[in-house]
């Protein structure tokens, strides 16, 4: 059982004190803890113009993400809370303010949770928009989720996300461009498998021992669970072994290619590879190097397989996890040249904590002046427009159709509450609340481009989840598509330049989300919604075609989100409550026009 007992109860605490204690392992790093980001002294970076490499997800998992900041890795992490990612706001903060002014351009690491993709995502849109090359690289390397599970979700972020990280960071420090930083950085995961195994669950600190005792019987006693995720998450079978045979298992979901449902990689006998063996940050080093002792054994008698180098330690841990997981890289060709293989990069060094060289000296006797680290006004780049609205009339709808999703926010929480984990109908209320409030206490402007631009940073700050950062994606989609239709000459906004604008909106939130209709998502409602207002022109018509949409996912199997892991019946007894919440949001804008 994972002990229940912490030297932290508060979580906050916690992960604060936690990012602080990066800087005091390493003195080439600073803390702004308002944005919980680690990034580097700007005089600790020879080669300013080089690629900055940034990552980040939640709190928990140390020493990844905050203690790969340094040279040789990464420039900067960002933080969330525990098992949490950080928000777009934090993103943005790091990308703005936390980075060499002169870099020329930006490698995002990020692991493949929902959360993650979508609030990183907003971070680097915005950041685009603002002139800078951004380039994101989204590390799924698990195999516990086979493709039948994983459906459109795909497979989760693992350790070998610390591999990707490291050769990135290497790359970027010989002076790579940001095409052959991401390019690399792809290459190694789409040669990337990994798999996990923990014996318990993990207890977050500030939850009640009987939360923690309940997790312990949740997974059952003499069992091991396989497949398990760095978020505390249910593995995918539950077995009764000793180690041999726990590891035969994952050695096969890794490296058999006769499993049609994993075999993500081909890995020939006696290829190139390189090993990695995470803690889950509750395995004690003297259960581990067993392990390694094993896993190295299968691999040579088994498989023919001799890896190249093998890592061994806590690179991501899952708190105090009782669990290890095993990475498998294969080598593959970079193409760049000399000194810049694969192998080459993870051996080149570097000055992170977490990873396995040490800081040198020098670093340490180095004396680093001082850093004005207080917080920066983020900068207003939002241009005018002469696209007019009439903002009598655009008060009176918006008011309308928030004020009918914040009356239904009972009945949204309650549908979530049966499918997903009840913070649906929350979370869309706090967000019309907050745009209800800029629209009793602002005169709305005529400039169409300004109210969206407005109406898009309050979801940022005031709608968290993932529904809050697809929102947030679409909505400063929709300003950068309505400034397309921008002139010279004062124009009045159309349903029809709304419609064309909404549906490339459409187009750029399929970057970042594969949900499409009979996903059971929002987009069963959003879509629709579209498309009419296209054909039509008419909001009315478009509104009805939403509730149809939002309707029609009563009893249809989610593809998307939480909800794919949620069992029952729930799903034939309610619609998808951010469809729902949409189609009455659509449904009283359209009763005020």
């Amino acid at each position: 059982m994972a002990s229940a007992k912490h030297f932290f109860d508060d979580p906050t605490t916690a992960v604060l004190s936690a990012l602080r204690g990066v800087t005091l392992l390493n003195p080439s790093l600073l803390f702004d803890e308002k944005n919980k980001i680690i990034y580097r002294h700007p005089s600790s970076i020879a080669s300013p113009k080089n690629v900055s490499v940034i990552c980040g997800g939640g709190s928990g998992h140390e020493p990844g993400f905050s203690a790969f900041v340094g040279q040789g890795a990464l420039t900067a992490c960002v933080a969330g809370t525990i098992f949490a990612s950080p928000s777009a706001q934090q993103v943005r903060a790091c990308l703005s303010q936390r980075l060499p002014a002169e870099t020329e351009g930006v490698v995002v690491v990020v692991t493949n949770y929902t959360g993650d993709v979508l609030n990183f995502g907003m971070g680097i849109e915005k950041a685009r928009a603002m002139g800078k090359k951004v380039e994101m690289v989204v590390v799924a390397d698990d195999v516990g989720v086979g493709r039948a599970k994983g459906g459109k979700v795909g497979r989760r972020g693992l350790s070998g996300t610390a591999l990707v990280v490291k050769i990135c960071g290497a790359l970027a420090e010989a002076g790579a461009s940001v095409r052959d930083c991401a390019k690399v950085g792809r290459l190694v995961v789409d040669n990337l498998v990994s798999v996990g195994a923990s014996l318990s669950r993990v207890h977050v600190p500030g939850r009640s021992l009987q939360e923690a005792q309940d997790e312990v019987e949740r997974l059952g006693p003499g069992l091991v669970e396989i497949g398990m995720g760095i978020h505390n998450e249910p593995g995918c079978e539950k077995v009764k072994t000793d180690l041999p045979g726990l590891v035969k298992i994952m050695l096969a979901q890794l490296l058999d290619p006769n499993d049609k449902d994993r075999a993500y990689v081909k890995i020939e006998k006696g290829a190139d590879t390189v090993l990695l063996i995470n803690n889950f940050g509750g395995t004690s080093n003297l259960e581990l190097s067993g392990v390694v002792t094993e896993i190295v054994s299968q691999l040579d008698r088994d498989y023919g397989l001799h890896p190249r180098r093998v890592f061994f330690g806590t690179f991501f841990g899952s708190l105090n996890g009782p669990g290890f997981i095993i990475s498998v890289l294969k080598l593959a060709v970079t193409g760049l040249g000399s000194g810049k293989s694969i192998l080459e990069l993870l051996d080149a060094p570097a000055e992170a904590t977490g990873w396995a060289a040490s800081v040198k000296p020098e670093t340490w006797e180095k004396r680093y002046g001082q850093v004005d680290a207080t917080d920066e006004e983020e900068k207003n780049d939002t241009r005018t427009s002469n696209l007019k609205v009439d903002p009598s009339a655009l008060k009176s709808s918006l008011k309308s159709g928030l004020n009918k999703l914040i009356s239904c926010e009972a009945e949204v929480t309650r549908y979530d509450s049966i499918v997903g984990d009840g913070d649906c109908g929350v979370g869309l209320k706090r967000g019309a609340e907050g745009i209800n409030q800029y629209l009793e206490e602002v005169d709305i402007p005529t400039d169409a481009l300004l109210s969206l631009t407005k109406i898009a940073s309050i979801v940022e700050a005031t709608m968290d989840g993932t529904s809050g950062a697809l929102y947030a994606i679409f909505l400063n989609a929709l300003a950068a598509n309505i400034r397309k239709q921008d002139s010279t000459n004062t124009t009045d906004l159309t349903p029809l330049m709304w419609a064309h604008a909404l549906s490339e909106s459409l187009k750029d939130l399929g970057v970042y989300t594969p949900a499409q209709p009979g996903d059971r998502t929002l987009m069963d409602a959003l879509v629709p919604f579209v498309e009419t207002l296209k054909s039509t022109g008419s909001t009315k018509q478009a509104a009805e075609a939403a509730k149809r949409g939002a309707e029609s996912t009563k009893g249809m199997k989610p593809s998307l989100g939480r909800s794919v892991y949620v069992g029952g019946k729930g799903h034939d007894e309610v619609p998808d409550p951010g469809a729902y919440g949409l189609s009455q949001f659509l449904t009283g804008l359209a009763e005020a026009l």
